[in-house]
C-alpha cells in the first residue's frame, strides 16, 4: 500500500510544481517587460532629442556645403563630396571594428547580446561602405573620366564591401541562433583582416587618389560639422538596431515560452 501511495503523492507534488512553474513563467516575463517599459519611459526623451540634433547638424552641414563653402580651385565642385566621403570612411572603419569586438565578445562570453551588437554593426558597416564607394565612383567619373579604376584603394574597399555583404547574407541562412552567432562571429573576425589593408592602401600604397587637399577656414568648418553629424548618425543607427535586435530576441524567447514552457527546464 505504501509503495502505491508514494508515487501518487510524488506525482501530485510534481504536477503542482509544474503548474506553479507554468504560472511563474508568464508572471516573470510580464515583470521583466514592465521593467523594460518603465526604463524606456524614463529614457523616451533621449532618442527624439538625439535624432533631432543629428538632423539639425545635417541641415547645417548641407547649408554650409551648398551656400558657404567655397569651391576648391583644382578639383572644382566635385571636391565637395569629400566632406561626406571622408567622415563616412572613418565611421566605416569604426563600425567594422565594433563588429570585430562584438564578435570576439560573443566567442568569449557566449552572450547573445554581443551577437545582437554584431548584427547591428554589420548592417551599418555595409551602409557606410556603400556611401564610401558611391561617393568614390562619382569622384572618379568627374576626375578620371570613368566610373571605376582598379586602384589599390578602390579594390580593397570593394572587397571590404563584398565581405560584409556576405556577412549579412550568412546570418539568415543559419537557422540555429547559437550556431548562427558562432559562424558569423568567426567570419566577421576573419573579414576584418581587409580593414587594415584598406587603411594601408590609403597611407602606404601609390594611388591615383589625391593624397591631401588644402582647406581654408570655411572648408574646415564644413568638414567639422559633417565629421560630427555622420558619426552621430552611425552611432545612432547601431544603437537603434541593437535595441531592436534585443527586443526581437526577447519577443522570440517569449513566444517559445508560451508555446512550450518545458523548454526552459
Amino acid at each position: 500500500m505504501h509503495l502505491w501511495i508514494h508515487p501518487f503523492h510524488h506525482s501530485k507534488k510534481s504536477d503542482r510544481h509544474s503548474r506553479d512553474r507554468g504560472l511563474s513563467i508568464p508572471f516573470n516575463f510580464l515583470l521583466q517587460r514592465t521593467e523594460v517599459i518603465q526604463f524606456t519611459t524614463h529614457r523616451s526623451w533621449f532618442a527624439p532629442a538625439y535624432w533631432t540634433m543629428t538632423a539639425l547638424l545635417f541641415a547645417i552641414g548641407i547649408f554650409m556645403l551648398v551656400l558657404r563653402t567655397p569651391t576648391e580651385s583644382e578639383f572644382g565642385p566635385v571636391q565637395k563630396i569629400f566632406y561626406l566621403h571622408l567622415p563616412a570612411a572613418i565611421c566605416m572603419f569604426i563600425a567594422a571594428f565594433t563588429l570585430f569586438i562584438a564578435s570576439a565578445g560573443f566567442l568569449w562570453t557566449r552572450s547573445m547580446a554581443w551577437d545582437d551588437l554584431a548584427k547591428a554593426s554589420g548592417r551599418v558597416t555595409v551602409v557606410l561602405c556603400s556611401i564610401v564607394l558611391f561617393t568614390g565612383v562619382i569622384w572618379g567619373k568627374s576626375e578620371w573620366g570613368h566610373w571605376w579604376t582598379w586602384s589599390p584603394r578602390l579594390t580593397f574597399s570593394l572587397v571590404l564591401w563584398i565581405l560584409y555583404v556576405i556577412y549579412l547574407i550568412i546570418r539568415p541562412s543559419v537557422k540555429s541562433p547559437t550556431r548562427r552567432a558562432t559562424v558569423c562571429a568567426v567570419y566577421a573576425m576573419a573579414a576584418f583582416v581587409d580593414v587594415p589593408l584598406v587603411y594601408a592602401s590609403v597611407k602606404l600604397m601609390p594611388d591615383i587618389h589625391p593624397s591631401s587637399i588644402e582647406l581654408n577656414t570655411a572648408m574646415q568648418l564644413t568638414l567639422l560639422i559633417w565629421s560630427i553629424a555622420i558619426p552621430l548618425m552611425a552611432a545612432g543607427l547601431i544603437a537603434t538596431d541593437f535595441s531592436l535586435n534585443r527586443r526581437l530576441r526577447t519577443l522570440h524567447s517569449a513566444s517559445i515560452i508560451e508555446t512550450d514552457p518545458g523548454e526552459l527546464q
